[in-house]
This record gives structure tokens, C-alpha cells and sequence, in this order.
């Protein structure tokens, strides 16, 4: 098993110092799950919702959020983002919103955690836009889908 890189030898937490690490191209994907009454999706869905376009709220919570992980996590690096792109999806046989981020960069350290507040922030987005009409949607299976680039090489979940 790896060792925790941000816990010093005296077990204190302490930001990675990545200043030698080589810039290279890095790409993380994620995604994350609200499921919901079928009523609450066909409001998102046919645009009726009185807070307006739900999916669109999202998308740029997302987005902005993928560029502010640093100040949310506090062991984060702040990073320059090259894209970040959050795709949401109604699955009305499962009544459920699936949200996908991508984030990429080229840079020292990786781009997981953004994309995981990416998704993440986009499903917290859909809740308080539509908690008005439905407060027992839950948001679920939050994970990293797959990571290119830096030292420890390709991971991709196995579906």
C-alpha cells in the first residue's frame, strides 16, 4: 500500500511540495448521481422549473467549483485548469440525474479532486434548485471514473 503523501513524518498534515515534478498533460473524469422523484425529473426535464434551467445552474456550478477546489480543500494546490467540462444526463427509466466532469491540465499534480467537486457541487446544485419541490432526493455514488497522465500512470474503473 502507498503512504499518505500529506501526512509528515511526525503524522502532521502538510501540502505536497510538487515543485520538481515535471509539467505534464493530466485529465481526471467523474461522476455522481441524484436520484429523484419521476415528477421532480420531468420538471428539470421539460423546463418548467420555476428557478429556471436547472441543468445549465449546474453545469456552471460545476465548472466554477472545479476552479475553486483549492480554497475548499485545504490540501489542494491551486491549479490553472486548461478545461473543465461537466455533462448531465436525465435517466428518466431510473429517474436520476447522472453528472460527468472532465478537467485537464498540464501541470505538476493531478486533476481528480477537481473533477470530484465538479460533479459533486453540479449534484448539490440540482438539490437546492429543486429542494422546493422534493427534499428527499439523495446524491450518491460520487467517484473518480478515470485519471490520465503523472507519475502514477492510467486508472480507469472497470464498469
Amino acid at each position: 500500500m502507498s503512504e499518505l503523501t500529506h501526512i509528515n513524518q511526525s503524522g502532521e498534515a502538510n501540502m505536497v511540495d510538487v515543485s520538481a515534478k515535471a509539467d505534464t498533460v493530466r485529465e481526471a473524469r467523474a461522476e455522481a448521481y441524484i436520484d429523484m422523484a419521476p415528477e421532480t425529473l420531468q420538471l428539470i426535464v421539460s423546463g418548467d422549473h420555476h428557478k429556471g434551467d436547472v441543468f445549465a445552474s449546474a453545469r456552471i456550478a460545476g465548472i466554477q467549483a472545479a476552479k475553486k477546489t483549492w480554497d475548499l480543500i485545504p490540501l489542494c494546490h491551486p491549479l490553472l485548469l486548461s478545461k473543465v467540462e461537466v455533462q448531465l444526463e436525465a435517466l428518466p427509466e431510473t429517474s436520476q440525474v447522472r453528472i460527468e466532469s472532465i478537467c485537464k491540465l498540464a501541470g505538476k499534480t493531478g486533476v481528480e479532486m477537481e473533477a470530484l467537486t465538479a460533479a459533486s457541487v453540479a449534484a448539490l446544485t440540482i438539490y437546492d434548485m429543486c429542494k422546493a419541490v422534493q427534499k428527499d432526493m439523495v446524491i450518491g455514488q460520487v467517484r473518480l471514473l478515470e485519471k490520465k497522465g503523472g507519475k502514477s500512470g492510467h486508472f480507469e474503473v472497470k464498469s
